[in-house]
């Protein structure tokens, strides 16, 4: 075997691989995309070709029955033209309200209802006082149809003005006649004598049954064809149920394309739009075509997917998923065992970077995989260690930055302690009380801390106190008590400057406010008053109680509890106070010798 071929199997047993052969293995799965665009691009070729014939289609449908309809209203007024001839020729025209002719008018009107029962339902002659006679199908009575009767008075209306404003004829807008919701209109032409005078109105209620089972005829395979006017009502519909003649359909994109058309224009436009269904989108494809003889227009509109599935581009889709599919999990199996080898190595990684990030500074990155990984988990190996290091001697000296910053503190506080003989170690207890009061009260490490700190420097505001007043053996004048309140923002302003320390400003400002508002400096009262600033001021009452004070004696720890309790609520937070009496009684608060006496 070639030493090349050995290296390579050598390296292969090893699992040390070079990233190449991965490459290779991920171009494999890559090879299923041209087939998968291939047939993506056929698709919507073929999607193309279909919504082009479906647009062919749909076009001669609507012309096809646009013309339809416009010879069905054509013939309409035709014949009822034809029937005003024959009353004139009987010489029934000028005055059709005459009793003696009205017997001959009703036998010529209910001759020519018989004589067309597919499309007229109603026929009426009336004289110029809007009376006649009438003939009808079985028992429609148009005077009780409401809709039906105003129709009538309006054609009377038009006819009656047929002079002045030139009308031949009138036609209603589209009727829902009861009890089925019977698509009709009104068609009315004026009487006149042979002078031309107006005499009276042929009018007519007519079916537009045949126009409706026409639609229903080409309303097949997902197919929905409709009639509108130019108002965007509905004229006629297959599904009469919801769709009841003279109803707005206006919300259809189709119909709303037609209402916005000028009357006069004849249009065949198709267009592709989308419907919501129960908040599903649905594609849909459609056809208008107007006719301004009538004004109306004939709609259809169809699914995208139905058209689909009639013209087989939805067996195609699935006959292509299909081989697509196979081609890919050839591909994907074959590829796994590449991915294996470049994935399983990145892992490691991926949970070894995890690891540093949460701060496990000593995790390492096993070294397999790919050459170029290898490598890569060595270099990462040789960083973690160099972070550890470093980490630890940052830690190192942020822990030598911290000692010295509490000891500084420490100084600090004993500084101001030591300005005065009495108060001396009186800035590490209340420090020391104030943490106990804490740890009951169930404050975090982080909160305990800055407690701590505050409670230290509480008093360094007494540096900037005179010392007459400060070390005066007896009472302070109320001018010197003024003073000395001074200690509180005194001891704030000192502090501010340094940013790391203004969330401590609470304690050194505030422990002296009382709950009640008659603390100083600010007379803050309870939730106003942050919580460190309360736990100080108990901390340090229980510390001026217990020890020796030039306008006091010490006092003892019980009596020091029992004062300090009776100001709960007025003065004291009740709450610390709770906290401070736990902390005795669990005697984790006592009182040495050197913290009674000086």
């Amino acid at each position: 075997m070639p030493p090349t071929a050995q290296s390579l199997l050598a390296r292969l047993r090893s699992g040390r691989v070079r990233i190449l052969w991965l490459v290779l293995g991920a171009l494999l799965l890559v090879s299923a995309l041209p087939i998968a665009l291939y047939h993506i691009q056929v698709l919507q070729l073929s999607q193309e070709k279909l919504v082009d014939t479906e647009k062919v289609q749909q076009t001669e449908l609507t012309r096809s029955l646009a013309q339809e309809i416009q010879l069905f209203e054509s013939n309409l007024t035709q014949q009822l033209i034809t029937e005003r001839q024959i009353l004139a020729l009987a010489g029934l025209i000028d005055d059709v309200e005459d009793p003696a002719v009205e017997p001959k008018v009703t036998s010529l009107l209910q001759y020519f209802v018989e004589s067309n029962r597919n499309t007229f339902i109603y026929l009426t002659a009336v004289g110029k006082s809007g009376k006649g006679t009438s003939a009808s199908q079985g028992n429609f009575q148009a005077e009780k149809d409401p809709f039906v009767a105003r129709a009538l008075q309006r054609a009377f209306v038009t006819c009656l003005q047929s002079q002045q404003l030139q009308v031949v004829k009138f036609r209603s807008d589209p009727l829902a006649l009861a009890p089925e919701d019977r698509p009709a209109f009104v068609v009315a032409v004026p009487l006149k004598d042979v002078n031309d005078n107006f005499t009276g109105m042929l009018a007519a209620v007519v079916s537009l049954a045949p126009i409706l089972h026409r639609l229903q005829d080409a309303s097949v395979r997902g197919r929905t064809v409709f009639v509108v006017d130019h108002g965007g009502h509905i004229v006629a519909h297959p599904d009469v149920k919801n769709f009841v003649p003279g109803a707005d359909a206006s919300g259809n994109s189709l119909v709303a394309q037609v209402k916005a058309l000028p009357q006069e224009l004849r249009s065949t436009e198709t267009i592709r739009f989308t419907e919501t269904d129960k908040k599903n989108s649905i594609e849909m494809i459609g056809t208008y075509s107007t006719f301004p003889e009538v004004n109306w227009a004939v709609i259809e509109q169809r699914r995208l997917d139905q058209a689909q599935s009639d013209t087989g581009v939805t067996e195609l889709n699935k006959q292509a998923l299909a081989f697509v599919t196979v081609v890919i999990l050839a591909a994907i199996l074959v590829g796994y065992f590449f991915a294996v080898g470049i994935s399983g190595p990145i892992r490691g990684l991926a949970a070894s970077t995890r690891a540093i990030s949460r701060g496990e500074f000593h995790q390492r990155s096993p070294v397999r995989g790919a050459l170029e990984i290898s490598e890569l988990a060595e270099n990462f190996n040789k960083m973690a260690g160099d972070i550890e290091e470093y980490i630890e001697r940052l830690k190192e000296a942020a822990e030598e930055n911290r000692e010295l910053f509490i000891g500084s503190i420490r100084m600090l506080a004993a500084a101001i302690d030591e300005k005065d003989p009495y108060t001396r170690g009186h800035s590490g207890r209340v420090a020391k009380y104030s943490t106990l009061i804490g740890q009951e009260l169930a404050l975090s490490a982080e909160e305990l801390d800055k407690l701590r700190i505050s409670a230290l420097l509480h008093d360094v505001g007494k540096i900037g106190v005179e010392d007459r007043v400060l070390k005066k053996p007896g009472a302070l004048t109320p001018e010197e008590f003024g003073l000395m309140k001074q200690h509180t923002v005194k001891g704030a302003n000192i502090m501010r400057p340094v940013s790391q320390l203004k969330e401590i400003l609470p304690g050194i400002e505030l422990h002296h406010e009382h709950v009640d508002g008659r603390g100083y400096p600010y007379g803050l009262q309870g939730q106003q008053i942050p919580l460190m600033a309360r736990i100080i001021g108990v901390a340090d009452t229980l510390d001026a109680m217990t020890t020796n004070r030039p306008y006091q004696s010490a006092m003892d720890l019980d009596y020091a509890m029992d004062r300090i309790r009776a100001l709960a609520g007025s003065k004291f937070d009740a709450a610390v106070v709770n906290a401070l009496e736990s902390a005795v009684n669990a005697g984790k608060l006592r009182l040495s010798a050197v913290e009674v006496h000086v």
